[in-house]
């Protein structure tokens, strides 16, 4: 076990928040740098670089990454940052700013930690956290998936039975892959700190794992690695590693759509090469996840198994040489979810 000196918690907190346009020209892209600064130091992270196209704003961050769009806020920090303390201040800036008055959707996720202890007593326990979002918003729901003796997972998420409340309507996805235990070969890169981040994206293969991706990244001292990226089509990749030896990890999210995510997954995990993996994918009603449920009528949307992705390979019980080892899906007001638990499948001795 590492000490607590030489310990860093690379799981992330994530937060997603939607908010419910009532006026014309409504964008949280209006808020000022310098305002997200002061609801970041409350989190005690700082801004590093940004990044923007025509659709949203990428910042890159001491303790991992910020995106804004126009009625979207997204905050993933690592380590012991205390995100909870930005929501109060980003929710008045989106009212006083942007005049947002009402939240359509939020979800806050994270992987258990390695070393709870150590957090914030806001993020020792989800129980904690659930507390204070419970506090800030209605009709919440909090569940916990996966293996309470292994790997789970926690999530926070609005769950309105209102049918006239059904949550944001436009195509949404979020492909979520965390990784564990790497192998050597997987975190080799990372701690040369001498090398330029742009050079350890295209050796590594970061680069091409979405061709067309405007990349902003970054090598922290003595070791560690962060990049937002930003597609032309208004989609968002990010990626975090945390390549010690004693407590390896690294993260991989995007909200590309597509109608499979098996290449995609295969190919980061060829990048990283963990050991164990955890997997989730949000998909709205209106997401190409779902184009081929249409067929099949209202009845066949309802189904949590496999057939809830027809055709679909991205949660294979074997995805190259890992064994799926939990799967779980739940269905909320307007999204699905699929939760993941892999492991590398050991080499039975001869």
């Amino acid at each position: 076990m590492a000490s607590n000196n030489h310990f860093f918690e690379g799981a992330e907190k994530l937060l997603e928040v939607w908010f419910l346009r009532t006026e014309p020209g409504q964008n949280l892209r209006h808020i000022a740098r310098e305002d997200w600064e002061e609801v970041l130091k409350t989190v005690r992270c700082q801004i590093i670089s940004t990044i923007k196209n025509d659709s949203q704003d990428a910042y890159l961050l001491s303790e991992s990454s910020m995106f804004v769009s126009d009625r979207r806020f997204i905050l993933k920090t690592c380590g012991t940052t205390l995100l909870h303390n930005a929501l109060p201040l980003m929710l008045e800036l989106a009212k006083q700013k942007c005049g947002f008055h009402t939240v359509e959707d939020i979800f806050y996720s994270r992987k258990n930690f390695m070393r709870p202890e150590l957090q914030h007593n806001m993020h020792r326990s989800f129980e904690e956290e659930v507390i204070i979002l419970e506090k800030l918003f209605q009709d919440g729901a909090a569940y916990c998936l996966g293996r309470m003796n292994g790997d789970c997972w926690y999530l926070y998420t609005t769950n309105n039975p209102d049918s006239s409340k059904p949550g944001q309507a436009e195509p949404d996805q979020t492909l979520e892959i965390l990784m564990m235990d790497r192998e050597p070969e997987g975190m080799k890169l990372f701690p040369k700190i001498s090398i330029d981040p742009a050079e350890i994206a295209k050796i590594s293969g970061i680069a091409d794992l979405e061709p067309g991706t405007l990349i902003d990244d970054f090598l922290f001292e003595p070791c560690g690695y962060s990049m937002n990226g930003l597609l032309p089509d208004g989609a968002y990749m990010n990626i975090h590693v945390t390549p010690e030896k004693d407590f390896s990890y690294a993260s991989f999210e995007t909200n590309v759509s597509k109608k499979s995510y098996a290449d995609l997954v295969k190919r980061v995990l060829n990048v990283f090469k963990p050991g164990r993996f955890v997997m989730t994918l949000f998909a709205n009603m209106e997401s190409q996840m779902f184009s081929a449920l249409e067929k099949g009528g209202s009845g066949d949307r309802a189904k949590l198994t496999s057939e809830v992705y027809p055709g679909d390979s991205t949660f294979e019980d074997k995805i190259s040489d890992f064994q799926r080892q939990d799967w779980q899906a739940s269905k909320f007001s307007n999204y699905y979810l699929t939760f993941c638990n892999y492991a590398k499948v050991k080499a039975k001795p001869s």
